[in-house]
């Protein structure tokens, strides 16, 4: 499996995603189609403005706006009665793009010769950044800021790929980063694993 096709894979996770919350939340067809673009685009497009690299529109973005499409239109027009089914689903769809759009901003940022902290902070704000935009669009609680988790995988990826330990021209060990990651991101909501270490002092 290749970078492109993992890029493929977490565009359409995250439009995926995207969608069911639109549709969960009664979003129209022009909403659903929003919400299910800006998930798997806004995190790049956010990275590009704070690192100060040219930012690519998501109509530029090729076969990757296509898929986008294409997922969100599967489900918009699947029986309305299996949105909230899906939407039980939602939080593997929403590791699977974490954990993929977290190495491909490590990726970018070792392409872009970014230091640590860059690498650290390009990680996060792609991995972090659609699932933001799509929580805050809906109105929603964004994850990133929750109780559970979240951006910390993402943290956890630069921080691997920044100090060399995990090396990305390995094929390896970049698939094996990324199935790591999606499980402690599930493990973590299923364990209900938090950072509010205040809970502690009352136990």
């Amino acid at each position: 499996m290749s970078f492109e096709t993992l890029t493929i894979i977490a565009v359409s996770a995250f439009a995926f995603s995207g969608a069911i919350v639109a549709l969960s939340e009664r979003y129209d067809i022009f909403g659903t189609f929003m919400l299910g673009i800006a998930t798997p685009f806004a995190g790049g497009i956010i990275r590009n403005i704070a690192m100060d690299v040219p930012v690519l529109h998501v109509w530029e973005q090729g076969h990757l706006f296509y898929v986008a499409i294409g997922t969100i239109a599967v489900v918009y027009f699947f029986p309305k009665r299996w949105v909230m089914f899906w939407d039980r689903w939602n939080i593997y769809l929403d590791a699977i793009g974490l954990s993929a759009f977290a190495l491909q901003g490590a990726t970018f940022a070792i392409n872009h010769d970014f230091p640590l902290g860059g690498i650290i902070f390009a990680a996060i704000l792609t991995g972090v950044g659609g699932g933001m935009t799509r929580d805050v669009l809906a109105q929603r609680r964004p994850m990133v800021l929750h109780q559970e988790i979240y951006a910390v995988w993402a943290m956890v990826v630069g921080l691997l790929v920044g100090l060399e330990i995990v090396d990305l021209a390995s094929s390896w060990q970049k698939y094996t980063l990324f199935v790591v990651i999606i499980g402690c991101r599930v493990l973590s909501y299923h364990l209900g694993w938090h950072l509010r270490f205040r809970d502690l002092y009352r136990l």
